[in-house]
């Protein structure tokens, strides 16, 4: 009897411990922080409590590497019916949901997002192959396509390329306006596998990644002119901050024997060269001069992990992370520790072919229901 109970004690233990390793706290503080019962992400940021399609596809992203698949379906759900009028297939993602000025709720802005559009896509496709819902993979594909006909255009001089939306990046002396943030090489190789279009995107985004960063930095946005090669935005001025940051966190996430990995983190290491100096990351750095300012949110330092791994600079990112994780009103900050610290935590990893790993998929840790 004695022996049973101590068994049965082993073995609660050996429970708890599991469960606290396949737990993944920042997900579930997130879940409670910012996503409503019905699937919609909450950015209360300016008092507006506004959603995006940028946060529904991180959080179904975030959701599948929990394996929450009750949450994903969730999020799913809601960005198809209120940001899609029901039909991803039919319509892209409206980018901004809201209160209306006459009080009541909806879009607010029926302009697309094209990273969220990848993101959405992504995230579909490989629920689909690790979930083995035929229903996801379908909805994927079809939403793909929609993708390729509404925002994919041949840029003279350049190529093939996903431009930022639907409308509004085609300026009239014929210069094409791109955020370099907006696609991440590990998405495009796993979606240039259903779509030979958005592999010819994958080539063009190499090209422009390797040649809109003279700096070895990343810039918010650029514009592509096929008289004058590559320009600094006027809008937003020679800058990368807030978009940019994302830039390091794909490159970072990339496979290490993903193509193109060893050029890409080689060209950008000017960013982690100001982290190591200054301790921290800048917030904002000169794309032409390579010069950073300011002292990014710990968000950045999340952002970074990946970026910084096998670096002197990683440690100190990581403790400031630990130490001071973004609470319930920063959510910018809050997902991107989510993409940075979850890698870290070796919760995900993408292969060379873009397809997505998961601690639970592989066995290390159980989905939940």
């Amino acid at each position: 009897m004695k022996r049973a109970i101590v068994l049965l004690c082993s073995w609660l233990l050996v429970a708890q411990a599991w469960a606290a390793e396949c737990d993944w706290p920042q997900w579930q503080s997130f879940k409670r922080d910012y996503v409503s019962q019905d699937g919609r992400v909450i950015d209360p940021a300016d008092g507006k409590n506004i959603t995006t399609s940028e946060g529904q596809s991180y959080a179904m992203f975030f959701a599948l590497v929990a394996g929450d698949r009750d949450a994903f379906g969730r999020l799913f759900a809601w960005t198809e019916n209120n940001l899609s009028a029901g039909d991803l297939s039919a319509r892209l993602p409206a980018w901004l949901w809201g209160k209306r000025e006459d009080g009541s709720w909806g879009v607010l802005d029926d302009n697309s997002a094209s990273d969220a559009d990848l993101w959405i896509a992504y995230s579909l496709l490989e629920a689909g192959r690790l979930w083995h819902s035929r229903g996801y993979q379908v909805a994927g594909l079809r939403f793909l396509q929609r993708i390729v006909k509404d925002e994919v255009v041949n840029v003279p001089g350049l190529g093939t390329m996903l431009m930022p939306g639907r409308v509004g990046f085609i300026e009239a002396e014929k210069r094409w306006r791109l955020n370099p943030s907006y696609l991440p090489p590990q998405l495009l190789t796993r979606l240039g596998r259903e779509s030979r279009t958005l592999a010819d995107v994958e080539a063009t985004t190499q090209k422009m990644l390797l040649e809109a960063a003279p700096a070895g930095v990343a810039a918010d946005w650029v514009v592509w002119s096929p008289e004058k090669g590559w320009l600094s935005d006027e809008k937003t001025g020679a800058t990368g901050d807030y978009d940019a940051i994302r830039v390091y966190l794909w490159l970072g996430t990339l496979a290490d024997d993903a193509p193109h990995k060893r050029a890409l983190m080689s060209h950008y290491q000017t960013m982690a060269k100001l982290t190591q100096e200054a301790g921290l990351p800048p917030e904002t750095v000169d794309t032409q001069t390579g010069k950073g300012s300011g002292t990014g949110p710990v968000g950045f330092s999340a952002a970074l992990l990946p970026f910084l791994a096998g670096t002197p600079a990683l440690s100190v990112q990581r403790e400031r992370v630990l130490a001071h994780l973004p609470g319930s009103d920063a959510y910018y900050s809050s997902v991107l520790t989510l993409f940075g610290l979850g890698w870290e935590q070796q919760r995900y990893r993408f292969t060379s072919q873009g397809e997505l790993l998961t601690s639970w998929e592989r066995g290390s840790c159980k989905a939940t229901d």
